[in-house]
């Protein structure tokens, strides 16, 4: 009779567990429709550039070994994989919660009885104790489960935070890498225009002296060529300023750095997108965020299993005798079993408390995720429009670069001649001086916009 009464008990309860998991659990469930036309392209290869790993990006082995120095050494990063390794320790904690505890007490007790509360009995008592003792809390409710799902979520979230570090520290090599190489090719145009302004006043000079140009014509060709040369130190600054940067990323102290040339520099033409769906796994911040709403999901299940009761057993097993030879003997064990129900009636609020909380803070994790997705697709599509922008302005650059050089000559030309004014001459060679500054712009836009664009879809961290 007693065995069915219990069987009967267990079946209810079974019943109630299963109706409360059914009725008042919910779980994050991803919808891919949340990424359809989220940078507007029409790519359909199923190719995505993030899948491209990054040392047969660049196509430069100095920047590639730059960019395995940064990701050996760079505090940044390293200091994320020890965030990664906290959360993991705090997800196996989680875990360890479902198991029972375990303890190991040992202990004398002695105590002197009062004569007046204890007139017949024993004036003085000695024990010695040793036991186990151990606890468990059955997770009808979820509560436990639910948080260790939720802490396994951070674990992951913080994961993929890593991998964002990741992929910046990448990006963020290549685009000072870049600049470097801009700013060394910026300097070598100057100091060529510079050499370019002495020799034309040289030839004014020399004109001045036959009497084809006043003494105005020399100074004011002077007055350019410092106005062109009184640039060299601050491109020179800005170049030691961007090589610091540079070993800032690689935990270097300051010094200079290694680089290539940017005439070496080919844009990877490999510029497909792929689905918009594959974000939602390639782009790393995307996944923290929805890791995060996984995790703000699971805290709201576990903040409603506070409102059922918490079921508990509790066992102790041991030694105890009041002298301590008897200790051990058979006769002294002891040990008990108790179970135990506590439901949850009035206790200011709390549990409310907490439920509201989590379901405030389910909704910011989603609007969150929502916003991050938007972020990502917009970053693609600015990163997509640079480089068609940058492609346009190359080839227009160049046409005006073919023209301004012809004007240069022309003009030097017929300056001999007497047919050109010196201003003429200084106008067409600052105007060709400021069409090959922007031409280096130009280049470098198209190389960072690839850049940007391998890191917006989440390339570099596979």
């Amino acid at each position: 009779m007693k065995a069915n009464s219990i069987k009967y008990i267990l079946l209810t309860l079974g019943i109630s567990v299963l109706l409360f998991s059914c009725s008042t659990t919910r779980h994050y469930e991803r919808n891919p429709d949340n990424a359809i036309g989220l940078y507007g392209t029409t790519d359909t290869s199923g190719i995505s550039l993030a899948n491209e790993n990054w040392q047969n990006l660049f196509n430069d082995p100095i920047l590639d070994s730059l960019i395995a120095e940064g990701l050996r050494y760079n505090p940044d990063l390293q200091a994320a994989i020890q965030r990664v390794l906290a959360s993991e320790a705090y997800f196996k904690q989680s875990k360890a919660a479902l198991a029972p505890t375990l303890s190991a007490q040992a202990g004398y007790t002695y105590a002197r009885n009062s004569e007046s509360t204890n007139p017949n009995g024993a004036r003085e008592y000695n024990a010695a104790q040793i036991r186990l003792q151990s606890s468990w809390e059955i997770d009808f409710w979820g509560k436990l489960s639910s948080a260790k799902k939720a802490a396994y979520a951070n674990y992951l979230a913080t994961d993929a935070a890593q991998k964002a570090v990741q992929t910046r520290l990448i990006s963020n090599i290549a685009l000072v890498y870049y600049n470097l190489l801009a700013l060394d090719a910026k300097l070598e145009i100057t100091e060529e225009t510079v050499q370019n302004n002495i020799d034309l006043v040289e030839t004014l000079r020399i004109l001045k002296e036959h009497g084809n140009v006043t003494g105005a014509a020399v100074v004011q060709s002077e007055a350019t060529r410092y106005a062109t040369e009184v640039t060299i130190p601050d491109i020179e600054q800005q170049i030691r300023e961007t090589e610091n940067t540079m070993c800032i990323l690689l935990g270097r102290t300051p010094g200079p750095i290694v680089r290539g040339d940017l005439q070496d520099q080919q844009a990877n033409d490999l510029l497909t997108t792929g689905v918009p769906s594959e974000i939602l796994d390639n782009r790393p911040d995307v996944m923290q965020a929805e890791f995060n709403v996984i995790s703000a999901y699971e805290m709201t299940n576990n903040a409603k299993a506070y409102f059922y009761p918490s079921v508990t057993l509790t066992a102790n097993a041991g030694f105890e005798a009041v002298d301590m030879k008897d200790l051990f003997d058979p006769m002294s064990f002891a040990a008990n079993v108790v179970g135990g129900l506590v439901q949850p009636v009035i206790n200011k609020r709390a549990n409310k408390t907490r439920l509201e909380v989590a379901k405030a803070q389910q909704e910011e994790a989603l609007l969150n995720f929502k916003n991050t997705l938007l972020n990502a697709g917009a970053e693609v599509s600015d990163a997509l429009a640079q480089y068609d922008a940058s492609e346009q302005k190359i080839e227009l650059r160049s046409r005006q670069l073919e023209a301004l050089e012809k004007s240069v000559d022309y003009t030097k030309e017929l300056l001999v001649y007497g047919s050109a004014t010196y201003t003429e001459v200084l106008i067409a060679q600052q105007s060709l001086l400021n069409a090959q500054l922007n031409n280096v712009n130009d280049h470098i836009q198209q190389l960072n916009a690839v850049v940007e664009l391998y890191r917006a879809l989440g390339g570099g961290w596979k």
